[in-house]
């Protein structure tokens, strides 16, 4: 069975869109056991959510607060933000926690909370897809320290070095978001650090993934990772003997509490 992870998946609405709350709630997991604390990253959530935090200052926070935690957004839409400026926030990020960050991505969803459609950003998948795979190509060359020569179809980067560089290297781990049976988002995250499906119905499920995954990496070597996202009173077993490699602890996004997280905090992460 691969050795199992544990974090809390955390939405950061309500009782959680304080960032010196979700800080605080982080330093208690470190101190609990827990490997890892992800927030979600959106503008808005559909009711009766009306607060909403912003991701990267709850894990500027959250790094100040931990020496050992990973952290980072699950997921940011990238099509949503400047990869010039995730860049820079990521590697600023990466380096305040010396090493910590992990960068969540995916395309996004309007069917949520209206967000895309409210705040006049683009709306059809494939375009979004397509902004996603040129933002990531712009943050691995952005990483590397090197000038940054990138014109392509959404965006623009002439000759920009984004120093200094993250301390992890190559670059920010990055996990590629994607609903099972799309085999779109699994061949996107086989070519970076590791998959995180969403909407989870079953460990069968969940086994496919690894199967489709493996065999798209076959060439490939070095760490890889695959989360599941499963409710507290959920086993992550069998998750784990089909190769999870991190279980996240996902809460209701319309009924998330500052008591029920810290409940989940304190019976601990899933033993060995």
């Amino acid at each position: 069975m691969t050795r199992l992870r544990s974090a809390l998946w955390l939405p950061i609405f309500d009782d959680l869109a304080e960032p010196a709350v979700v800080a605080r709630l982080a330093a208690e997991a470190e101190e609990a056991g827990w490997h890892g604390v992800f927030v979600w990253d959106h503008l808005r959530w559909r009711a009766p959510v009306q607060r909403v935090a912003d991701p990267w200052i709850t894990l500027a926070a959250i790094a100040t607060a931990t020496e050992d935690l990973r952290f980072g957004p699950m997921v940011t839409p990238l099509a949503r933000r400047r990869p010039s400026k995730v860049a820079k926030e990521t590697a600023t990020l990466d380096r305040l926690s010396g090493g910590r960050l992990t960068l969540g991505v995916g395309l996004g969803s309007n069917r949520f909370a209206d967000e895309l459609r409210a705040t006049g950003e683009e709306l059809d998948d494939r375009r979004r897809g397509q902004m996603l795979d040129e933002s990531l190509e712009i943050l691995t060359a952005a990483w590397s320290g090197d000038p940054v020569h990138h014109h392509g179809r959404h965006y623009t980067v002439d000759g920009v070095s984004f120093l200094p560089r993250p301390v992890q290297r190559p670059g920010v781990p990055v996990w590629a978001a994607g609903f099972p049976g799309n085999l779109k988002p699994l061949r996107r995250a086989a070519r970076y650090d590791g998959f995180f499906p969403v909407n989870l119905e079953h460990p069968d499920q969940f086994a496919d993934i690894v199967t489709t995954i493996t065999d798209l990496r076959r060439q490939k070597t070095g760490l890889f990772d695959i989360a599941a996202a499963l409710p507290p009173d959920a086993d992550p077993t069998p998750y784990a003997e089909a190769g999870a490699t991190w279980w996240l602890v996902e809460f209701p996004p319309e009924a998330v509490s500052l008591d029920q997280v810290r409940g989940v905090l304190r019976d601990g992460p899933l033993e060995p």
